[in-house]
């Protein structure tokens, strides 16, 4: 790339400064970004900016994926270079932006975080002592037993439960209605609960779970309530309430392998979304792959 060229930065960087008015370290690492393209323009032999290509911008995202490069830092290169080559249009220097509708990689999703069984069973291993820990306790058997989420635990209502059937009636995302099964320690937990409930609250009030003071209990009180038993059980990771939900649909799905049926269970519209839960043991996987597929299956050897 010829020094008349990289000075181009240098006008980008100008005009970011004083008519756009952007932070210092954003209009770093644009310059960053843009001396990385222009390396790159260089070792392919392009002397100026008009050279480049859509699909030598293409080349450039998977030189840099090729590199290591996380896909968010490649989407933030592709992005300076879109904002570069919309400047370099606008000063007559480019006739097209030949990063128009490059894509980087797509991102990996990351992995829930979840408790494995025994730590699961040491969180919930605490002796009930009062209406509030009966609560608790309650409230966690119920988030690992059915998989719902933070919102719909707290919207539930008393009559959503029945105690007989095992079942819970649950309005999830979308105002849709599902059942999901409860249980046996759950029920227990719950039968405890619905008893100290009744010392709490006036007859109106519908929710299941209230405070203290006789009211529906929040979001946050819950993600509180939470976070001081891991604490108390001597979890040594973050406990919130969605890992509970994690939890369940891993350890249903890691003794099942019934997507579907998981799915159902949590309520996901697409499956795709609960596919992330397919974080299954590959080992385990290959175990079974060797011991069950024709092709795979070795051959005994003949007396």
């Amino acid at each position: 790339m010829e020094d008349r060229e990289l000075e181009w930065i240098g006008r980008f960087v100008a005009h970011l400064a004083n008519e756009r008015r952007v932070s210092g370290h954003t209009i770093a690492a644009y310059r960053h970004d843009l001396f990385a393209l222009a390396e790159f323009a260089a070792r392919r032999k392009l002397a100026a900016w008009n050279l480049l290509e859509h699909s030598q911008m293409r080349a450039f995202a998977a030189a840099l994926h090729g590199g290591g490069l996380g896909a968010r830092s490649i989407q933030r290169r592709l992005s300076a270079a879109r904002t570069f080559f919309e400047f370099l249009m606008r000063e007559g220097h480019c006739a097209r932006n030949p990063a128009q509708d490059v894509r980087a990689p797509k991102t990996k999703k990351r992995l829930p975080a979840t408790l494995d069984a025994d730590q699961m069973g040491r969180l919930l291993a605490f002796r009930v002592e009062d209406s509030l820990s009966a609560r608790d306790k309650a409230i966690m058997e119920l988030f690992y037993s059915s998989g719902l989420r933070l919102t719909e635990l707290v919207t539930l209502e008393v009559g959503a439960v029945d105690l007989a059937d095992r079942t819970v009636r649950v309005l999830g995302k979308g105002s849709k209605t599902r059942i999901v099964p409860v249980g046996r320690q759950a029920i227990d937990a719950l039968k405890n609960w619905l008893t100290e409930r009744a010392g709490l609250v006036k007859p109106e009030v519908l929710a299941l779970f209230v405070g203290r003071s006789g009211r529906p209990l929040s979001v946050r009180a819950v993600q509180l309530r939470v976070g001081a038993w891991g604490r108390r059980q001597g979890i040594t990771v973050h406990v919130h309430p969605h890992m509970f939900r994690h939890s369940f649909a891993t350890h249903l799905l890691e003794s099942s392998g019934d997507l579907r049926g998981v799915q159902e269970l949590l309520g996901h519209a697409d499956i795709g979304t609960t596919q992330i839960y397919t974080h299954l043991d590959f080992q385990h996987l290959a175990t079974v792959y060797e011991a069950a597929h024709p092709r795979a299956r070795r051959r005994q050897r003949s007396a």
